[in-house]
């Protein structure tokens, strides 16, 4: 195993528990969302909070920016789906979802979608330029839904993870999954899509401890990533160095080489659980969200 990568200028931001964490593409900020169910915006380079929304007594598991909109929509275990102009802090939009909590909520990168995955084991797709109208329901898992995320590759594709163990891929124009992958022994907690030298995978983690890269196409394994002692709760390709990230309940992070799939590093973060990773696109910070609220750090290769 090398050493070469190093974390550099880790900055801690301590809150209750962190569940989710996003950069925004053009602000220094970073958007978190805890299970206290507040979601608040982190300015990375003043150490300060912008701004706080206190948008539940339940957990909030996910909160994503709408950049392009000015919005924060952000879903929670009381099952409502809510949004908020982040300039004015005014709640634009509040309605149930779900029938169950709301693990996940996914922003299409051009089109007015959004997906919502619960623990009824469905999931929704919302389009804001119908007043959020639920254009789509896709049922076919068989428990929790745990992660959704887009394919860069197609605009009306997606794929969704849950502890039934699957990995289903959809058209965002049909009820009915394209093709469903056996992937875990047990349930996965994540899937995401990565691409490296014109290559196109499906990263995956899960309650058996391992991450998994899937040929989005064909659908086999190409690699399993193992190491972990616990549940691996986050996965993510960096898009400007060669690395995978996986965090765990074990309270680690590890690096992968992303072409030979080899292990390069591991942090012992100290933060608690992990349960989110996100990157920072044209730079080498990574945010993680963790028991203990938030960390920053940058990969110096």
């Amino acid at each position: 195993m090398s050493t070469a990568f190093k974390f550099e200028n880790e900055i801690v931001q301590r809150s209750e528990r962190a569940k989710s964490v996003e950069f925004h593409p053009t602000e220094p900020w970073i958007l978190v969302s805890l299970h206290s169910g507040t979601v608040y915006i982190w300015n990375y380079q003043s150490q300060t909070t912008e701004k706080t929304f206190k948008v539940a007594e339940s957990p909030v598991r996910s909160a994503k920016f709408i950049p392009s909109k000015r919005w924060v929509i952000v879903g929670s275990d009381d099952a409502f789906i809510r949004v908020y102009d982040y300039g004015t802090m005014e709640k634009i939009k509040e309605f149930q979802a779900h029938k169950d909590y709301i693990r996940c909520v996914g922003v299409h990168p051009t089109l007015p979608y959004v997906l919502s995955a619960s623990d009824d084991a469905v999931i929704k797709l919302w389009d804001w330029e119908k007043d959020w109208e639920c254009t789509q329901t896709f049922e076919g898992h068989s428990h929790y839904v745990m992660r959704v995320a887009f394919d860069p590759q197609d605009p009306n594709a997606f794929a969704s993870a849950s502890l039934d163990g699957a990995i289903k891929i959809w058209n965002v124009h049909s009820s009915a999954a394209k093709f469903t992958l056996d992937a875990h022994e047990k349930g996965l907690n994540f899937v995401d899509y990565f691409s490296r030298d014109d290559k196109h995978y499906l990263l995956s983690g899960s309650d058996d401890y391992t991450a998994k890269v899937w040929d989005d196409k064909g659908g086999s394994c190409v690699h399993t990533l193992e190491g972990h002692e616990h549940n691996v709760t986050a996965v993510c390709a960096h898009p400007e160095l060669p690395i995978v990230i996986t965090g765990s309940e074990d309270e680690t992070l590890r690096i992968w080489d992303a072409n030979s799939f080899g292990l390069k590093h591991v942090l012992k973060f100290g933060h608690g659980r992990i349960w989110e990773i996100a990157y920072q696109k044209g730079s080498r910070r990574v945010a993680v969200a963790c028991d203990e609220g938030i960390a920053v750090v940058e990969i110096v290769c």
